[in-house]
């Protein structure tokens, strides 16, 4: 959120005889001249520059991840000649990549050419009366605010359960044989977060 405010004001104030006030936006100039005795002159040029910028980001990203693997029983039992068996495997993958990228760059370009505008002020005050005050006054303020309020939240959970099935040979005249499947669980996760301010 970017706020811009300018105000530029410029007066002339005298009781004798006020000539030329340029624009408000480029050269501010006044003249007064020939005023009578204890007359009251002043040239007042005023310049206001306000400059408010608010980045506030709020990211939260979240991941959570639950594996569960399981490779099945397998049993060779009660047979004459036992024969052979085998379970399957049991696989789970899992791959996550994510990437926060946060440019708040943008907002210094309104930061560009604050006070240094061209704007000049010229002023004469001449041939004023006796006991006369005489005031020439030129004031320029810029403020500038930047208030960048980054909240980045990464979460990740992860979650593996991986079990290999019973294998077993009983109870044959001749044993056979028996092997449960092998069990694999993978996980990858990438984060990669840039903040430009």
């Amino acid at each position: 959120m970017i706020k811009l405010k300018k105000a530029v004001g410029a007066g002339v104030l005298s009781l004798g005889v006020v000539v030329g006030l340029a624009g408000f936006a480029g050269a501010t100039s006044g003249t007064i001249g020939t005023t009578g005795p204890s007359s009251e002159n002043k040239i007042t040029h005023e310049s206001s520059t306000e400059l408010d910028i608010d980045n506030d980001n709020d990211i939260k990203l979240s991941n959570n991840n639950d594996q569960y693997a399981s490779s099945g029983d397998t049993k060779v039992y009660g047979n004459t000649s036992g024969g052979s068996t085998t379970s399957g495997d049991g696989a789970n993958h899992n791959s996550m990549d994510a990437m926060i990228e946060v440019d708040n760059s943008q907002t210094a370009g309104a930061l560009e050419g604050i006070g240094s505008g061209s704007t000049s002020g010229s002023a004469s005050i001449n041939n004023t009366g006796p006991d006369s005050e005489n005031e020439v006054k030129y004031e320029s303020r810029v403020v500038v605010d930047v208030d960048n309020d980054n909240n980045i939240h990464v979460y990740n959970t992860n979650n593996q359960v991986a079990n290999s099935g019973d294998a077993e040979v009983t109870h044959n005249t001749s044993g056979g044989s028996a092997t449960s499947g092998s069990v694999t669980n993978t996980s990858s996760s990438t984060f990669t977060v840039r903040v430009t301010n």
